[in-house]
């Protein structure tokens, strides 16, 4: 009696291991038949994704049309990094919901000055007594642009029956380049290439062997 008792539970053992070994070996079955139709799916939903948000296609037109070459002698001496917030809109003030388009443009920009030493004349230096008399143009902005890696569109809104204007956004950027050249002027921009250039030009001069230069 107690032999078959033993019997059993060996038994019981062997049918509860066998399933578990072949219930394991059922999901592994089921995983590898499901993960075609897995892949497929992912694949399929990849593809409306694209068809949805396609990835925007820049084609360079071959010819190259140059324009105009020219020689240049400017001193770059100083250069401001500016970051403005411009809010453009259509105008549609009463019925902004319906009609209107809004967007809020946050620009970086980048402003060089110096001297352009092209307009360098002979008779703008002098030597008398061993002092060297510079009389300098006057410093200019060289460039004031957008650093369009760094601008961007931060929010746009428009009204139920527009699709915006076309032009909100162009709009936006030369009001911000416009914005970024004055704030640099405002900080005194011109007046510091001035310096720098002499402080440049000065040790220039001292290298050549010209201990007094002054500036005027």
């Amino acid at each position: 009696m107690k032999k078959n008792w033993v019997l059993i539970v060996v038994v019981c053992v062997f049918l509860i291991i066998f399933g578990m070994v072949l219930s394991a070996n059922l999901r592994k079955i089921t995983e590898n038949a499901l993960a075609p139709l897995s892949d497929s799916t992912n694949a399929m939903k990849t593809q409306v994704a694209k068809v949805l948000h396609p990835t925007p296609t820049i084609i360079p037109d071959p010819v190259t049309i140059i324009n105009e070459v020219r020689s240049l002698a400017r001193l770059e001496t100083i250069q401001y990094s500016v970051e403005k917030i411009i809010t453009a809109d259509s105008g549609q003030e009463v019925l902004t919901k319906l009609f209107g388009d809004r967007l809020l443009f946050v620009a970086h920009g980048v402003v060089i000055a110096g001297i352009d030493l092209n307009q360098l004349e002979t008779n703008d230096l002098s030597l008398r007594n061993g002092i060297l008399t510079i009389t300098l143009p006057e410093p200019e902005v060289f460039i004031a642009t957008l650093d369009n890696d760094k601008s961007y569109v931060y929010d746009r809104q428009t009204g139920i029956f527009t699709k915006g204007e076309v032009d909100l956004e162009t709009l936006a950027r030369q009001a911000a380049e416009e914005e970024i050249l004055n704030a640099a002027l405002e900080d005194g921009i011109l007046k510091q290439a001035r310096l720098n250039a002499e402080v440049y030009l000065e040790r220039f001069f001292d290298a050549l062997g010209f201990e007094d230069v002054i500036f005027e």
